[in-house]
């Protein structure tokens, strides 16, 4: 098969189009025909993008964790899934990604895809979404009349993000850093908008609720704004530093494939409850670019490789 691979850690430069060995679906994986992947632009310096769950070394590697597709092979004892299927799904953090003309995946992360947008759009939500998900709901404890404010609101994960705590009834405050970023929060419907290159978010009012999506000393800085009984959730490995609060909560997880969840956001998109923003498409012979482009910060929502042409 085709494949988008790296050879050397958190070097994009170094990411080239390639054959690599067609992968074999164990059991309960399913085989998927790749048409379109997302990318994280940090992803390649995960850990567990480099090694197996025993820590030896997989490189070259594959990455994109998120995708969409069409089931072309089932392995031994998987149910819920048949060949011809549309699907979308997380590819599991230890092994090879999406970028690549075909997946094997574990069928339990996986749902039949939103059918309603474009197999690009699709890729975009299963990382993406599923964490601004958990990060409201799971950890964050969101109820109607709260206050979130969001960093990082109009990257990959905060479109989803202020999306959804919107729906929930929530007040949402946002935090950018350009101003077509600043734009596409206002056509959200976010009703407090704030570039962090001008604008002092210490500032605000207490909220209820902060998700960090940014990492740095983003969370730090605005554990000092959560009301008493309210949380922060980062979605970047981090732990709060100086006076402790016993009066507040600090969440930092990663995030769970869940089947389920992944079945509902593509009930709501289909409903047109949630919308997928696709900032970027690059054809997978441009996946260094697609990198760069994404970590620049200059493309709103996600940034999707373009495997093999739409249906």
């Amino acid at each position: 098969m085709t494949a988008l691979r790296a050879h050397a850690r958190g070097d994009d430069s170094l990411l080239v189009v390639e054959s690599a060995p067609l992968p074999t679906p164990g059991i309960g994986d399913v085989l998927v025909a790749v048409r379109a992947a997302s990318i994280t632009p940090t992803e390649l310096g995960w850990s567990s993008t480099w090694t197996d769950r025993a820590g030896r070394d997989r490189s070259p590697v594959i990455p994109g964790h998120e995708f969409s597709g069409v089931v072309v092979g089932l392995g031994p004892g998987t149910t819920g899934l048949g060949v011809g299927d549309p699907v979308f799904g997380l590819a599991d953090w230890y092994r090879d990604g999406a970028a690549a003309t075909y997946l094997a995946v574990e069928a339990r992360n996986v749902a039949g895809k939103p059918l309603g947008v474009s197999h690009a759009e699709a890729a975009c939500v299963p990382l993406a979404a599923s964490t601004a998900w958990q990060a409201l709901f799971v950890h964050g404890r969101v109820r109607a009349g709260q206050t979130v404010l969001v960093h990082g609101a109009a990257g990959g994960v905060g479109v989803f993000a202020v999306q959804l705590a919107r729906s929930a009834g929530a007040t949402v405050v946002g935090t950018c850093r350009s101003p077509a970023a600043a734009r596409l929060l206002d056509e959200l419907g976010v009703p407090l908008v704030l570039d962090v290159d001008r604008d002092r978010f210490e500032d605000l009012q207490p909220v209820d609720l902060v998700l960090d999506f940014v990492g740095g000393d983003v969370g730090v800085r605005s554990w000092p704004l959560v009301r008493p009984g309210g949380s922060l959730v980062t979605a970047v490995l981090g732990v709060p530093r100086g006076r402790p609060r016993p009066d507040a909560r600090w969440v930092s997880f990663v995030v769970e494939p869940d089947r389920r969840l992944l079945a509902e956001l593509a009930r709501s998109i289909d409903d047109g409850e949630l919308l997928p923003l696709l900032g970027a498409v690059f054809p997978l012979s441009d996946g260094h670019r697609a990198f760069e482009a994404k970590r620049g910060g200059g493309v709103p929502g996600k940034v999707a490789l373009s495997v093999v042409a739409e249906d």
